[in-house]
């Protein structure tokens, strides 16, 4: 028995590991002789990866992007992915490159199968795989892009290995330990991937597979909401925001207001903020019944503790960055009940059909709960609560927070700061437009389905997941 067997036997409550010099060089180029690179926990699990090989030998050149100009952004043209655009679930793109600008970075060009690795920051280790509706697409610098070229391995297998445990921990053991982490291509390439047979690896394919026909049934579905919205308010679904724009028959950048119509009514002075379309906007909603935010909800707020207070374990502390409008991600924040009045912290806990809605930073996004929460969500993120659903119905006033109508409305009252932040007296008077009750209850209904596929697709992720890792734990014992 070694000494470091002998060791771990003796003192197994202690954070210990003993190594020759041979044992810490291998595969260890960037030569880490810190002991967070030696955890136990990181040696023992290495070591149930049997028989594997290197991910550099099994791809094509690892490659990071790079991040354009302002001048090379486009509201449609190459899909442009950032670290915060893509997880296990999904990958989607929210900005858009030139074409011109995609072909300067042909290095980092993206395709179907590719497997997508955030190696920087506080995403560092999502994973995201290329979907074949993304026909053409490019990364900035804090992605690794991974193309898999050897037969014996397939993509589907790698992507969910990678999101596996024992994906995650060679991802987090390799990170450079500094202010901000992050993972260099070199590292990425030294990533062991098992060596299992072509038809366990077509197993997890299917199950993929599977879960991205529910996701995309999902998204069908959640268009059709969208869609039946748009409609009904005389917009073009494809392109919301290009209607509202050409409604004004003016096509003219210029909007003449007196001091008692401008200043003097908003406090405004700057000329962004009587843009016709934020006119034209407000025209489109006041057309059908409308009325303001105020009168349908109830709007509380959360707590900002510090992070003085944030702690490794205890309850989920949701911040801005977890929030989006297809749920909330697991956050890596939490905080200690014995810090705070236990009965306060319950009761900020978000109940079935809350709304949350952003109010600072990445503004006006709205998610609603789908079942009571034990969460705490930070200040930047107000709870609504509906007064009267048989005036409007939680998922279509959710809907319609998230829409081209509310863009333009936090666009218009948040203009001009360097970081967004939408006041809450502006939040109260938001329009919304209320379509008959039967409308609302049609898209609610795409919606509950939309999310319900959501659900089922994430879960047959989770069960690839966990196939893997207990494929790995078998051929050890």
């Amino acid at each position: 028995m070694s000494l470091n067997q002998n060791l771990q036997e003796k003192y197994p409550h202690l954070e210990l590991s003993v190594l020759k010099l041979s044992e810490v060089k291998k595969d260890n180029e960037s030569f880490r002789i810190d002991s967070e690179f030696f955890k136990k926990e990181y040696l023992k699990n290495e070591e149930k990866i049997k028989i594997n090989i290197n991910l550099g030998s099994i791809s094509s050149k690892i490659c990071n992007g790079s991040t354009p100009t302002n001048g090379n952004f486009e509201r449609l043209g190459i899909p442009f992915f950032r670290s915060q655009d893509f997880n296990i679930l999904d990958t989607t793109p929210e900005q858009f490159i030139s074409h011109e600008f995609h072909n300067q970075i042909i290095r980092s060009k993206v395709k179907y199968k590719d497997i997508l690795i955030a190696v920087v920051g506080a995403t560092l280790g999502q994973i995201g795989f290329v979907r074949k509706d993304i026909v053409e697409a490019n990364i900035n610098q804090n992605i690794a892009r991974i193309r898999i070229i050897d037969n014996n391995f397939n993509p589907y297998f790698i992507f969910i290995f990678l999101s596996s445990y024992f994906g995650q921990f060679q991802i987090k053991r390799l990170a450079t330990q500094t202010a901000q982490e992050y993972i260099n291509n070199i590292q990425v390439s030294k990533i062991k991937i098992p060596i299992l047979p072509m038809s366990f690896q077509q197993e997890i394919e299917k199950m993929v597979k599977d879960s991205y026909k529910a996701l995309e049934e999902s998204k069908a579905l959640y268009k059709k909401a969208e869609e039946t919205l748009y409609l009904e308010l005389g917009l073009d679904p494809l392109d919301p925001l290009k209607s509202i724009e050409a409604k004004n028959q003016k096509n003219l950048n210029t909007s003449i207001r007196s001091l008692k119509e401008s200043f003097l009514k908003t406090g405004r002075l700057d000329s962004e903020y009587y843009q016709e379309k934020y006119e034209e906007n407000n025209e489109i909603i006041k057309s059908i019944n409308y009325g303001i935010l105020n009168e349908f909800v109830s709007i509380n707020k959360s707590i900002e503790p510090g992070s003085e207070f944030y702690k490794d374990v205890g309850i989920p502390f949701i911040r801005v960055s977890n929030l989006s409008e297809n749920g909330l991600s697991e956050s890596d924040i939490f905080l200690d009940e014995k810090d705070f009045c236990l009965q306060y912290l319950k009761s900020l806990y978000p109940k079935k059909n809350t709304i949350l809605f952003s109010k600072d930073g990445s503004v006006g996004i709205a998610y609603c709960v789908k079942e009571d929460k034990e969460i705490i969500t930070s200040g930047a993120i107000l709870h609504l609560h509906i007064k009267d659903k048989k005036k409007i119905l939680p998922e279509y006033l959710t809907l319609f927070l998230n829409s081209v109508f509310v863009k333009l409305q936090a666009e218009r009252d948040c203009g001009g700061s360097i970081i967004s932040h939408w006041r809450v007296d502006d939040i109260k008077n938001i329009l919304i437009a209320v379509l008959d009750l039967k409308i609302q209850e049609k898209i609610s209904k795409y919606i509950e389905e939309s999310f319900s596929l959501r659900k089922k697709s994430k879960e047959l992720l989770d069960n690839a997941k966990i196939k893997v890792e207990q494929e790995i734990e078998n051929l050890r014992n």
